[in-house]
């Protein structure tokens, strides 16, 4: 079984390894970026679509929308800069409104941040399917099972090790990156007719409009062209959560990579909603933006099939994000006791493996639910994000309003960390009153407008996420009362009765082994045997008998059964002799067990053993002891 497992997982770490695991800034930024990056796949599509109604003409909106956009990116940046700068330890917009705004946001912060790394994955990977079916339309009846094994690619890469699954994802990201990179450099070279190359087609076709607004009603549909293209800033929290991820200097690298992930992920959809725009490219359901804008700059050469491969294959890596941070912030919830605690646990590879684990099962229910349909499981996206940000934003405006009162060479410690005097507090203070403001006024709008289209499931998801962390977090604190020395005198500790029962089923070598054990440890041991036959206790006793000298001074208790469920009446008699002769006291039960050295020997045995003890386990004040014999089961 372990070879099995250093095969695909790889050799385990020590701890001591965990420095060298770190990323640096190229690995760290296709691992942390691919889902901002790969965006701008459809975040200029998200835009047009919504302004097409109005027809072909209010098309030319797109860019000034777009301009909001990218400006709405900056302050999300730079809001999550300084988040990353002030909490070096990680934690995004978590660890903010913990600081900042109190347990009930975190919390929901949180749930919002969950909810959204999981349906990343789902709808990044469906998107990734519908690229490949889009390509090879034989296959769309294998869209789920395509589906689920980039699923499992994915959490298998991650479960190997964050620089090992870096490496492999920087290929396609910095190949996508470059592939629309140099499309769009053609793109403008063409348009403005730079060194004496072919202007650029513009499509003459026009799209009436579907309907006529005006006032409010117009307002609206811009507001809701301004929440489609805010897809594009999916995905840019996920650094400020992973900060010691990074190599040293963690927080100093990954607000470098924070700014280059900005830089890249704008310029190209700067790039490609000018571009389009300004080509009048219309919204069309058998090709995406991307694919007509590529293909009129290129002609369709080599650069537009590397362009479309690489789109497929960044919108399946884009799930990568998600498994970077579900699993830390997951981590983050488990140390605080929100979540179950073995989701802190790191795996082989110093990885959160329990946590890559739960995203990828809950992701792929999702697909199946979906039936890997990503425009289905649009209305759920982003939504998410979108509370996180506002959170997150309004949590940073209340630090640097505490860091504004501050007077140079003065600090005061947080609940998280150190605030120290910083020039510009106030208007750092302003850039995310203002983040938080139009990211809470995107969230509204995509709440209102896609509720009914699914977004209702998420809205509800996000509360009872909350409640469930709330539960978590009671559990724990019962069980530290319940485990507190706090006041403990001698007598609230439960003496240990002088008894030991022995269940047996008969007088073999594996029984009397544990009535050797037992006879060590008490004076009075008691062998229980249910009898269902009269001549199963004639067997028994005779056998008994054979073994006298070495079962003196042991009583043999037999309870003659009529039925076949003979675990009843055994732990009936335990708990009888637990709760009237010896109450308040630990009454110690030895169970002989057999332990096949084959895992398919243990299937031919009917678990008597194994039953006896997961019903013990339920009885206050029962200690259980297994007094294993090894068999030789090979078959």
């Amino acid at each position: 079984m372990t070879n099995i497992k250093e095969i695909l997982i790889g050799k385990q770490f020590p701890t001591s390894m965990d420095i060298h695991e770190r990323l640096d800034k190229l690995r760290a930024l296709a691992v942390f970026a691919s889902d901002p990056i790969s965006s701008n796949a459809y975040a200029t599509e998200a835009i047009m679509s919504v302004l097409i109604v109005l027809g072909s003409r209010s098309l030319g909106l797109t860019w000034h929308v777009g301009l909001a956009v990218a400006t709405l990116v900056i302050l999300v940046i730079f809001s999550y800069i300084q988040t990353i700068l002030h909490y070096p330890e990680g934690g995004g917009a978590y660890t903010v409104a913990k600081d900042n705004l109190g347990k009930f946001p975190s919390l929901l912060a949180a749930a919002a941040l969950l909810t959204d790394y999981i349906l990343t994955v789902s709808v990044s990977v469906s998107a990734g399917v519908r690229a490949v079916t889009s390509a090879f339309p034989d296959a769309f009846i294998y869209r789920i099972e395509i589906a689920i094994l980039a699923i499992i690619f994915i959490t298998w890469m991650n479960l190997r090790g964050v620089r090992e699954s870096g490496t492999v994802f920087a290929i396609p990201t910095y190949a996508f990156v470059g592939g629309v990179l140099l499309t769009i450099i053609i793109g403008f070279t063409r348009y403005f007719g730079m060194f004496g190359a072919t202007s650029l087609p513009v499509i003459e076709q026009q799209v009436q409009s579907a309907t006529s607004v005006a006032g409010f009603a117009y307002i609206w549909l811009l507001l809701r062209a301004f929440a489609g293209g805010c897809t594009a800033l999916t995905g840019i929290e996920a650094i400020s959560n992973g900060v010691q991820a990074f190599k040293r200097p963690e927080s100093k690298n990954a607000a470098t990579t924070m700014v280059i992930m900005g830089v890249m992920a704008m310029s190209l959809f700067v790039g490609i909603t000018y571009l389009s725009t300004h080509m009048s490219l219309i919204p069309e359901e058998a090709e995406s933006i991307l694919s007509q804008m590529t293909r009129a700059i290129t002609g369709g050469n080599f650069l537009y099939y590397w362009v479309q491969f690489f789109t497929a294959g960044i919108l399946f890596l884009a799930a990568n994000t998600a498994y970077q941070d579900f699993p830390r912030l997951s981590a983050f919830l488990s140390n605080d006791g929100f979540m179950p605690r073995w989701m802190q646990v790191r795996g082989t590879r110093l990885v959160f493996s329990s946590g890559i684990v739960v995203l990828s099962i809950i992701a792929s229910l999702i697909v199946l639910v979906f039936r890997a349909d990503e425009i289905a499981m649009l209305p759920l996206y982003a939504l998410g994000v979108m509370l996180s940000f506002s959170i997150s934003q309004t949590g940073m405006f209340r630090l640097m309003g505490r860091i504004a009162h501050l007077k140079p060479g003065e600090s005061i410690h947080t609940q998280v960390t150190e605030i120290h005097y910083e020039r510009g507090a106030r208007w750092k203070q302003a850039l995310n009153a203002v983040g938080a403001v139009t990211t809470f006024g995107v969230f509204v709008v995509l709440m209102s407008t896609k509720f009914l289209e699914g977004a209702w499931i998420v809205v509800m998801i996000i509360p009872l996420l909350v409640a469930m962390f709330y539960s978590i977090h009671k559990h724990y604190e019962r069980v530290a009362t319940a485990l507190s020395t706090n006041g403990l005198a001698s007598q609230d500790l439960s003496e240990v009765a002088d008894v030991v029962i022995v269940p047996i089923a008969d007088i073999h070598r594996g029984t009397l082994r544990a009535l050797m054990y037992a006879k060590r440890i008490s004076k009075d041991v008691r062998a229980i045997c249910v009898t269902t036959s009269p001549e199963m206790k004639a067997r028994l006793l005779r056998r008994w008998k054979r073994f006298s000298k070495l079962t003196r001074r042991m009583k043999l208790i037999t309870i003659e059964y009529d039925y076949r469920d003979i675990l009843t009446p055994f732990v009936q008699y335990i708990k009888r002799v637990n709760d009237e002769e010896f109450p308040d006291q630990l009454t110690t039960v030895v169970i002989p067990a057999f332990v096949p050295t084959y895992r398919i020997g243990r299937v031919l045995h009917n678990q008597t053993a194994a039953r006896i003890r997961s019903t013990l386990r339920n009885y206050k004040d029962i200690v259980i002891i297994d007094v294993p014999t090894h068999i030789d089961s090979k078959i």
